[in-house]
């Protein structure tokens, strides 16, 4: 069964720095070969897609919405099944559950844009919080 999990979430003050984890198993073809996403959810708002990035045997192509540009990295290692959310210089305005997902289709992920209902499977969340 695909299984995807979230870790690494947690509590940090505004300016600070987190990266969160997306270990995933069960997967009939290697990592490489889907696209891959981190979405956010805050309380009151809709889930949201925070980065995307094409299959590792595609053009490699990343997507960050505007309010994350600069802040915050996608980044993967198929070898481990395994990719990651680097967030710097972090904002109480980040603070959600934070999710992981991959796209069946490694072209899952576009220049301008990422769509939830492109995602197959989907991690259980982690809460990052941003306060002072």
């Amino acid at each position: 069964q695909e299984q995807l999990v979230e870790s690494g979430g947690g509590e940090v003050q505004p300016g600070g720095s987190l990266t969160i984890t997306c270990a995933t198993s069960g997967f009939s073809l290697d990592l490489k070969y889907y696209a891959i996403g981190w979405f956010r959810q805050a309380p009151g708002k809709e889930r949201e897609g925070v980065s995307c990035m094409m299959s590792s045997v595609g053009d490699g192509l990343t997507y960050y919405t505007d309010s994350v540009k600069g802040r915050f990295t996608i980044s993967r290692d198929d070898a481990r099944n395994t990719f990651y959310l680097q967030m710097n210089n972090l904002k109480p305005e980040d603070t959600a559950v934070y999710y992981c997902a991959t796209a069946d289709s490694g072209w899952g992920c576009h220049a301008d844009h990422v769509q939830r209902n492109d995602y197959d499977y989907w991690g259980r969340g982690t809460q990052v919080t941003v306060s002072s």
